[in-house]
Order: C-alpha cells, then structure tokens, then sequence
C-alpha cells in the first residue's frame, strides 16, 4: 500500500484517508467535515497552490495546504 499526503494529489484522483500525522486541534475539525480515516476523498481541484478542493459525501470543501500535507492517504 502507497501512501502519500493529500497535498500530493492530482485532481480527479481518488482516495483513502488512512490518518493524520502531528495531531492537534484541527483534527477535531476534520472529523465534523467529515475527514475521518476510512472516507474515500476525491480531489477536485488542487492548482500547486492554494487550498485543495475535495470531495467527500458529495460535498466538496476547500483544505489548505498546511493541514493537507497532514493528511495521509492511500491512493485508490
């Protein structure tokens, strides 16, 4: 299994999330979005900067690049 941040991803892939590194007040925040460990995210915009746009529950929310290279998922 490969896995890589969420920060990493091209748009239109899909993924796992597998979990977070360096855990902290914001993790709280993921698990209302809905972000929590076995979600298949897609992602639908992701530029080279900026936030990363992905879609979960067919809703899609914008994550900023600090707390997405926190995100660890595996690639589907």
């Amino acid at each position: 299994m490969i896995q890589s941040s969420l920060e990493s991803l091209p748009p239109g892939k899909r993924a796992k999330i597998v979990g977070y590194m360096k855990g902290g007040g914001w993790t709280y925040r993921l698990y209302q979005m809905g972000l929590t460990p076995g979600a298949v995210i897609e992602v639908v915009a992701n530029y080279g900067k900026g936030p990363i746009i992905v879609r979960v529950m067919g809703v899609e929310i914008a994550i900023g690049r600090g707390i997405a290279r926190r995100i660890i998922v595996e690639p589907l």
